[in-house]
């Protein structure tokens, strides 16, 4: 199994671009490219929260199993 990651599903729900997420979440835009493109080992509980106030949604929308 693998995680999947969602995010860039979720940005463009909310029509909010990588930069704009990067700078209101807190982190650099390297690494919120690198998590929306599932090259991440691990994410913060703290920054996924962040992340998901933004985008008005859940951990769960943003992260999938397959």
């Amino acid at each position: 199994m693998a995680i999947i990651v969602n995010l860039d599903i979720e940005m463009a729900k909310s029509k909010i671009s990588l930069t704009e997420l990067a700078e209101k979440v807190g982190i650099s835009m390297t690494n919120l490219s690198l998590l929306k493109t599932g090259k991440v080992k691990g994410i913060r509980f703290n920054t996924l929260e962040a992340i998901c106030r933004q985008l008005n949604c859940k951990p769960g929308d943003i992260l999938d199993i397959r």
